[in-house]
Parts: structure tokens; C-alpha cells; sequence
């Protein structure tokens, strides 16, 4: 919720920087065009994505999007309730905007159908302020990507972002992930 707030922060100094350039045409201009900018903010907020895409997947939206359902936000995620049931990627960094944790979660989102079918769910955390239980258990510093397994162990630990193709070959090595390919196989 905190990176909406800032993402709406943003929109909003944009909107007051359109305003203040207004003000040499007169009061009268300024106060129609900020008329103008507050009925078009709430329509134009909703037609748009989330900026931050950590912000995607607190179990509210549609569950059919793969996205949705592969990115959480890792605030107030419990890592024992995902024990044998999910491998987690958390993905760290000290900003949402940080390009590296950009550009990870560009490349997660893009192979986002091979991810859930190896029972991957990613968890993203931007903010080190809040010491959040993740922080405290996996001790980033700035970006990192960690890859965690169905037992809750530390598999992977990657100060650079890596490809949906070298986290998969890397998943497809771990011995519960070959049982679960013969078992789906019928072997």
C-alpha cells in the first residue's frame, strides 16, 4: 500500500509542477486547468498499473492473471506457511526504483507461466526501513535475489538479476523437483 501512496505522491507533484508552469496566464486559467487536472486524476489513476509491481498480488485481484499470482508484496508474508508447498524467490532491494530490482522483476513477469509451474511464488521487498521478517532471516544488502526451496532452505544467493531460464534450470536440479516430474509423468 505504502508504494501506491507513493506512486499517487509522484502523480501529484507531476500535476502541481503542470500548475505552477500555468501561473503566468492568470488566476482564472490556472484555477479551469486545475479543475481540469482534479476530475481527469481519479480516471486517469485507474486506468493505470501499478508502479511498483510488489504493490501486484495481495490476493484481491483476479486470480487467472499469472502475474498476480507469481509477485507478492513479502511484507507480511509467514515463510513456514509456504514450507512444502512453494519455492520462493525473494527479491530485495533498497528502492522500488532500483533498476536491477526493475529489470528482475521485468524478466520474473515475462516467464511467468514457467515459474508457477515449478510452484514458484515471488516475494518483493523494497523498503529496509521496516525490518521486515524477511530482512531479518536473509540479511540483504541492497539487491539480491535469494531462492529459496520447498524445505525452507537458502538455494541461491544472486547479488544480479537473473533469467526465468537460470532460476528454472537451477529449480529443475533440486531433487523434490525431479519427484514431482515423475510424478506427473506417471513413473
Amino acid at each position: 500500500m505504502k508504494h501506491l501512496f507513493v506512486f499517487e505522491k509522484i502523480r501529484l507533484l507531476g500535476a502541481v509542477s503542470a500548475l505552477a508552469g500555468l501561473a503566468a496566464l492568470g488566476p482564472m486559467t490556472v484555477l479551469a486547468q486545475s479543475a481540469d487536472l482534479s476530475s481527469a486524476a481519479p480516471a486517469a489513476a485507474s486506468e493505470q498499473a501499478p508502479a511498483d509491481p510488489s504493490a501486484v498480488g495481495d490476493g484481491s485481484a483476479s486470480n487467472d492473471d499469472p502475474i498476480t499470482r507469481l509477485i507478492r508484496s513479502g511484507d507480511t508474508v509467514d515463510l513456514d506457511s509456504l514450507k512444502w508447498t512453494h519455492r520462493p524467490i525473494v527479491v530485495f532491494a533498497d528502492s522500488p526504483a532500483d533498476p536491477q530490482y526493475k529489470e528482475q522483476i521485468d524478466r520474473l513477469s515475462a516467464g511467468a507461466s514457467a515459474l508457477l509451474e515449478r510452484d514458484v511464488i515471488v516475494l518483493t521487498d523494497t523498503d529496509p526501513s521496516t525490518r521486515s521478517a524477511l530482512r531479518k532471516k536473509l540479511r540483504p544488502r541492497g539487491f539480491m535475489l535469494v531462492l529459496l526451496g520447498k524445505d525452507g532452505g537458502v538455494k541461491l544467493r544472486k547479488p544480479r538479476p537473473w533469467t526465468v531460464r537460470e532460476l528454472s534450470r537451477t529449480i529443475d536440479k533440486f531433487p523434490s523437483r525431479l519427484r514431482e516430474v515423475e510424478e506427473r509423468r506417471g513413473s
